[in-house]
């Protein structure tokens, strides 16, 4: 693939499989250590009734339950995250922690900590699943879940801003295409983005359990005036793309399978704010949601079945 503007890039340098990223017990962390990055982090671990530590860094944080509960320790209190079975059953609860706070994190399942870098220290709070505010976006082929737990509308934090989308088999994401690479007040804020994958069997098929590891989606990003990028990859459970600059999207759902990913920007900009622009050629697309109905199998809460069309209750 090349970038947007013609230029042939590197391919896929800003993609990292499952585990390409491992230290210090984490299954994956980002950090400045990744020549070229700044700004936002990411943390993943995998415990077996294990435990975990998070240094008191100068780093505000979002403590994210993937699959399974936990218990964190910090600031003297223990805080239980009630958490779900996999990330497609709908919201957990998640935990912010101001900057320069130590923790211990024990539990069973997969965890994921959101991290970005701030002088700046507001409280730690305790956001509950029933509290995260769901957005249904898009219609059609593009409807996808959104828990926006972590974005400046729901939390006050320094730099960080944190949401996940739950994309239905077959469906689009992170489209139109667009991008947030530039600070152009009123319009678009510079931001540095964080993709983080899970992929599933899609709730309802009726095929062997067995298959599921074969779970995938597709992710693409091209380059803009800010720099060059090239990803164009197949991405499963536990995959990472890094957006640095340059146009992103889609992230597209292949029919068998559910797709998952969790966002984690911050920036150098002075103000916390998602605002983005799409890439011209697409931009249209937002228009054509109006008046379309969006995928009925959304939206998905915890313990709700999975609806197919007509209103069948299966899965």
């Amino acid at each position: 693939m090349t970038g947007g503007r013609g230029v042939a890039t590197a391919h896929n340098e800003w993609f990292f499989p499952r585990g390409g990223l491992g230290r210090d017990g984490w299954e994956s962390v980002v950090d400045a250590r990744i020549p070229g990055w700044r700004h936002a982090g990411l943390r993943v671990a995998d415990l077996g009734a294990g435990e975990i530590a998070l240094p008191a860094d100068a780093a505000e944080r979002l403590v994210v339950p993937l699959s399974g509960s936990f218990r964190v320790c910090h600031e003297e209190t223990a805080t239980v995250l009630d958490g779900r079975a996999s990330v497609f059953d709908g919201p957990a609860d998640v935990l912010y922690l101001g900057t320069g706070t130590a923790a211990s994190i024990q539990g069973r399942g997969r965890v994921a900590v959101a991290e970005a870098p701030t002088s700046v220290r507001f409280p730690s709070r305790h956001i509950r699943r029933e509290e995260v505010p769901l957005e249904i976006r898009g219609a059609g082929g593009d409807t996808r879940q959104v828990h926006n737990f972590g974005t400046p509308e729901t939390l006050d934090a320094g730099s960080l801003i944190a949401c996940e989308v739950i994309t239905p088999a077959g469906n689009w994401s992170s489209h139109p295409a667009h991008k947030h690479d530039e600070h152009v007040p009123g319009r678009e804020s510079r931001l540095a983005e964080i993709y983080y994958f899970e992929a599933a069997l899609a709730r309802g098929l009726d095929a062997d359990p067995g298959i599921a590891p074969g779970a995938f989606g597709m992710f693409a990003s091209y380059s803009s005036a800010a720099g060059r990028i090239d990803t164009n990859a197949i991405v499963r459970t536990g995959d990472i793309a890094l957006v640095p600059y340059g146009y992103h999207g889609p992230a597209v759902a292949a029919p068998e399978y559910d797709l998952y990913y969790l966002n984690v920007m911050a920036g150098p900009g002075p103000q916390r704010a998602w605002q983005v622009t799409d890439d011209p050629a697409q931009a249209w697309i937002r228009a054509s949601w109006d008046g379309k109905p969006a995928d009925a199998r959304l939206p998905r809460r915890r313990g709700e079945p999975y609806r197919r069309d007509g209103g069948e209750a299966s899965g």
